[in-house]
């Protein structure tokens, strides 16, 4: 399954760049990174089955486990794209919340937009590797 990033702004040189960077290396899942301008902007048709994930307030505070087992779940279904979508600074509309499959927040405080895509690309990193079978510090 193709895990898609789809962000708004661009992340240019800067610490959470090279974090970014850093997890992109060590994601063994294929994986796309797409930034989009503030407003505006195209992404390519997704792979079908899609499912789509949007960083936003509202979303669910998820474990690493639960979201490797999300992830999991789709996969073996026969999902072929999975993409997560980071908004711009006013967040997403109510449309794209509804049209979602899955809401995420990571704990109830806001994030900058550039460290949240950060720690999401963590956060994917753990998700694959508890599901590759690799040991998980927290497990148990």
């Amino acid at each position: 399954m193709l895990l898609h990033i789809i962000a708004r702004g661009k992340i240019a040189r800067s610490p959470e760049a090279e974090l970014v960077a850093r997890y992109e290396k060590r994601v063994t899942w294929p994986l796309k990174l797409t930034e989009l301008p503030e407003t505006g902007g195209r992404v390519a048709e997704p792979l079908t089955p899609c499912r789509t994930v949007l960083l936003d307030e509202k979303g669910r505070d998820l474990s690493s486990e639960e979201l490797a087992a999300i992830l999991e779940k789709w996969r073996d279904g026969g999902v072929r794209e999975c993409r997560f979508v980071l908004g711009a600074a006013d967040g997403h509309s109510q449309a794209e919340r509804d049209a979602a499959d899955l809401l995420l927040a990571f704990g109830r405080a806001t994030w900058p937009h550039l460290l949240a895509r950060a720690m999401l690309m963590e956060q994917l990193f753990r998700a694959t590797s508890i599901l590759a079978g690799h040991p998980y510090h927290r497990a148990g």
